[in-house]
C-alpha cells in the first residue's frame, strides 16, 4: 500500500511539473490547415529536408512518398535526397547518435509523428509547431545560445534562424492578485532575416502543414471516405424508414 501511495504521489508530482512547466510558455497561435495544398505542402517537405531532417529523422516515411504530394520521383532524386540515400529510402537523418548526445544532451527526436503527438490543452500539434517555430530569442545563458517561449528551456538551436534573423521578445506587467506577473508584449526585431516577417510566418505554416500530413498521410483520403460512408448511411436510413412504414401500415 505504502508503494501504490509513493507511486501516486510521484506520477502527481511529476503531472504538476508538467503543468507548472507548460504554464511559463506562451499561448499557442492557430496554425493554417494547408494538408490540402500540393504547392504548400511540397515548399514543407523542401524546407524539412534542407533544415529538419540534418539532426532529425522521420524514420517512418519514406521518400518515395512524397509522390503523394505532387513531387516526382526524379524530383526527388535531383532536390531531396542527401548522400547516398535512394528513393525508397526511409527519411533518416545522418547525425551519429553519440554527437547528437554530446552537442544536445539528448538524441533530436524522430519528426514522423510530432504533429500527432504534441496536441495538448493548448490547441493541436499543429498549433504547437507553429507557435515553437516562431518564438525563439537569443539567450546567452543557454549553451545553444537560443531560448523559446513556447518551450522554455529548449535544448535545440533555432535551425531556421537565418531565415527569419534575430527577435527579442517584449515583457510588461500586469495585476494579479495584488502581485505584478510577467506578460508577453510582442516582439522586437534586432537583426533582418533572409525572409519578412508574413514570408518567415508562410514558410513556417508551409513546413508544419508538411509535418502534420508527414504524421498521417491518408488523413484527407480518410476524411473524404467518411463523409460518403455518412452520406451512405444517411440514405439507407431513410430507405429503412421507409420500409418499415410500408411493413407495417397494415398492422394495428
Amino acid at each position: 500500500m505504502k508503494k501504490l501511495i509513493l507511486t501516486l504521489m510521484v506520477a502527481f508530482g511529476l503531472v504538476a511539473g508538467a503543468h507548472a512547466a507548460g504554464s511559463e510558455g506562451v499561448a499557442w497561435d492557430q496554425a493554417p490547415d494547408r494538408t490540402n495544398d500540393l504547392p504548400a505542402l511540397q515548399n514543407g517537405a523542401k524546407l524539412f529536408v534542407n533544415y529538419c531532417l540534418n539532426c532529425h529523422s522521420a524514420s517512418f516515411m519514406r521518400y518515395n512518398r512524397l509522390r503523394d504530394i505532387g513531387i516526382s520521383e526524379q524530383q526527388i532524386k535531383d532536390n531531396l535526397l542527401v548522400g547516398t540515400d535512394k528513393v525508397g529510402d526511409l527519411m533518416k537523418s545522418a547525425l551519429d547518435p553519440k554527437d547528437a548526445k554530446e552537442w544536445f544532451g539528448a538524441l533530436p527526436p524522430d519528426l514522423t509523428l510530432i504533429a500527432r503527438s504534441r496536441s495538448g490543452h493548448g490547441g493541436t500539434g499543429a498549433d504547437y509547431l507553429y507557435t515553437y517555430l516562431r518564438t525563439y530569442y537569443r539567450d546567452a545563458e543557454k549553451p545553444t545560445g537560443w531560448n523559446n517561449l513556447a518551450f522554455p528551456g529548449v535544448g535545440m538551436p533555432h535551425a531556421l534562424w537565418e531565415l527569419q534573423g534575430d527577435r527579442e521578445p517584449q515583457w510588461g506587467t500586469e495585476k494579479s492578485h495584488g502581485e505584478d506577473i510577467k506578460v508577453f508584449r510582442g516582439w522586437k526585431q534586432v537583426s533582418p532575416g533572409t525572409m519578412t516577417q508574413l514570408q518567415y510566418d508562410q514558410a513556417v505554416g508551409d513546413l508544419v502543414g508538411y509535418l502534420s500530413w508527414m504524421a498521417e498521410p491518408v488523413q484527407n483520403q480518410r476524411v473524404r471516405v467518411g463523409a460518403w460512408v455518412l452520406l451512405f448511411l444517411g440514405v439507407l436510413t431513410v430507405i429503412f424508414w421507409r420500409l418499415n412504414a410500408a411493413f407495417w401500415k397494415d398492422v394495428k
